[in-house]
């Protein structure tokens, strides 16, 4: 694959870095005194200089011949060198940021590079919101790797998304310069069944010789797993246990292990290496979902990395994970991963394995960051006026817009029961006494009324549903973060808190927010697509902060609730979720009646 996120292209300078190296031409940047955590051999090599010239590394041994009267030279006193981070699988509008303020929160945390995915914009704006990442992304140093949405609806039939992608569409993209694969194919079930238009979206990837990247949420690990990998699809980030992990390692697939701010699955799927002896070399880390509280506090691929060492995996192992496991993964390791003569000066210096603490950041051979803040600056980016008017919910919403109509006495419906922390859910088969003809809420038994409105083409069109598992006493919360469709997504005890809610978003042009007894007790505006908001990671960490204070408030003590509600509507994974079009049974795929 031709890596177009490099400073200069390899076929362009290797003359001058074979002069560096010979010592001919003096290098740009030569570090001593490091030791190297080298990823290809898995060890730390004590005192190595590394020489740099033109973004790439020239020399990695005694780099003292390489040393010119303008050449940088930094004495790193012993700290460790490793190669810059990469983040596998991660969509940005989780974050509520731009890329912009993305790339200002995790590079100074040592990431270097990212394989995004931006099906949550696609499934509102379409390929064009994409582009506006992209150009968000162009004036960073981050290095934005475009996996292409291929999934627009997620499971085409069951909802209704503000665009559509298919295999024409997805063949354009890869002829763009930053597209490295294709992201995330949620229709396993279309992959299964051979449908032309599922391998159609794969096929274009394959055929441009470029990475699928998966999901495959089953826990089955037989004859659907096979025909899954032997599809094309690479890499899969839905493993929740360890057997899962292991399975996709033994057949080839690279297993991400996930750590995100609300999906915490690493301590299960770690045991797929620390309680086996096999090779890690398909095993990376990933973060999926990460939103600006856990940046701000925790960081980012460096907090995974430590979580990850806390769950029993070698520190080495598990920055091998990040680097160069993730540049293979994505037939990238020619270029990025690895701290080897020819590869991308991406490199971050560690005071310390143990607190993973970093005083450098490096891409391409120029300083990016430093002690946790940004050296190098970068233009201001804004999204365009369209992208910012995304609310169209047909007709004015109040109380009444939620009721259910119900025989009188007692009825028996189906509900969801979200997992905490875990992307999965269950159903489950409640009975609710009718009132006054309509169903309601009953905190009693934690069951509450969940809506989901169309809001991308006034059609109207909305699901009714409960949900059960977030212990919410009095209120409503309302969210247009709502995988992956986005529509207006309400939950709540009463129907006027409901309402105010989903009205406050109207409003606002799309986020998440909180209310009780008439009153808004928090609230995140997200107008750039109803995803993301333009603001810096810390004022978008203060108002996630209090929306979080206003979950508590309302009942729920849920880590990260918002992103938990976020997957309701989720129809690729199992076992039951609400559309705008009503309830789906994610495991046999079709749609369900609320009352049983």
């Amino acid at each position: 694959m031709i890596n177009t996120f490099c400073k200069r292209p390899l076929w362009e300078v290797s003359g001058t870095l074979a002069a560096v190296a010979g010592g001919s031409v003096p290098a740009d940047l030569v570090l001593t005194h490091t030791r190297l955590i080298n990823v290809c051999t898995h060890e730390i090599m004590e005192d190595v200089s590394v020489a740099v010239s033109c973004g790439r590394i020239a020399l990695v041994g005694d780099a003292s011949h390489c040393i010119g009267p303008e050449t940088t030279v930094i004495d790193a006193g012993g700290q460790y060198l490793s190669p810059g981070f990469l983040d596998g699988h991660i969509h940005v509008e989780s974050s509520m940021m731009g890329v912009g303020e993305y790339a200002r929160s995790v590079i100074p945390h040592g990431t270097v590079g990212i394989y995004m995915d931006p099906h949550e914009i696609c499934n509102v704006l379409g390929l064009d919101g994409v582009k506006c990442m992209l150009e968000d992304a162009s004036r960073t140093p981050l290095k934005a790797m475009l996996t292409t949405p291929s999934c627009v609806p997620a499971v085409p039939g069951f909802e209704d998304t503000g665009s559509f992608i298919g295999p024409e569409e997805v063949a354009e993209t890869m002829n763009w310069d930053e597209c490295v694969g294709l992201g995330e194919m949620m229709n396993f079930p279309g992959i299964l069944s051979s449908s032309e238009h599922t391998h159609g979206i794969t096929g274009a990837a394959l055929k441009a010789g470029k990475t699928v990247t998966g999901h495959y949420s089953m826990p089955e690990t037989g004859k659907g797993l096979n025909a899954y990998i032997a599809s094309g699809v690479r890499c899969c980030h839905e493993s929740t246990r360890a057997e899962d992990a292991l399975a996709k390692m033994r057949l080839g697939m690279y297993a991400m292990f996930r750590e995100g701010s609300a999906w915490h699955d690493l301590k299960e799927v770690a045991k797929s290496i620390t309680e086996h002896k096999v090779d890690t070399r398909f095993a990376t880390l990933i973060s999926d979902d990460t939103h600006p509280h856990t940046l701000l506090s925790k960081g980012h691929l460096d907090y995974i990395v430590r979580r990850a060492v806390e769950e029993g995996i070698d520190v080495i192992t598990a920055i091998q994970m990040v680097t160069i496991n993730c540049a293979q993964c994505f037939q990238m390791d020619h270029e990025l991963g690895s701290i080897t003569p020819g590869k991308c000066a991406d490199m971050v210096l560690l005071e310390d394995l143990e607190g993973l603490k970093i005083s450098k950041v490096w891409i391409d051979g120029e300083l990016a960051a430093e002690n946790g803040a940004m050296r190098k600056d970068f233009a201001p980016y804004s999204y365009p006026e369209w992208a910012t008017h995304s609310m169209h919910v047909k007709d004015t919403i109040t109380a009444e817009t939620f009721r259910i109509p119900a025989k009188s006495g007692r009825t028996e419906v189906r509900a969801i029961e979200v997992i905490p922390a875990k992307v999965g859910s269950y159903e489950r088969h409640i009975t609710l006494e009718s009132k006054n003809g309509f169903l309601e809420s009953d905190p009693a038994q934690d069951a509450l009324k969940t809506v989901v409105f169309e809001r991308h083409h006034n059609t109207g069109i909305k699901g009714f549903g409960f949900v059960k598992g977030f212990g919410i006493t009095c209120g409503a919360m309302a969210s247009t973060v709502a995988h992956d469709a986005h529509n207006l997504l309400v939950i709540g005890t009463n129907d006027e808190d409901m309402a105010l809610a989903a009205n406050t978003l109207i409003q606002c042009g799309g986020g998440m927010t909180a209310v009780q007894n008439g009153q808004v007790l928090g609230t995140v505006p997200l107008p750039i697509a109803g995803l993301m908001n333009d603001k810096p990671v810390e004022e978008m960490s203060r108002m996630v902060e209090s929306l979080e204070g206003a979950w508590e408030k309302i009942g729920c003590s849920m880590p990260s609730p918002f992103m938990t509600m976020a997957l309701i509507p989720l129809a690729c994974l199992p076992e039951l979720r609400l559309t705008n079009r009503g309830l789906v049974d994610c495991v046999n795929f079709q749609s369900v009646p609320l009352e049983i």
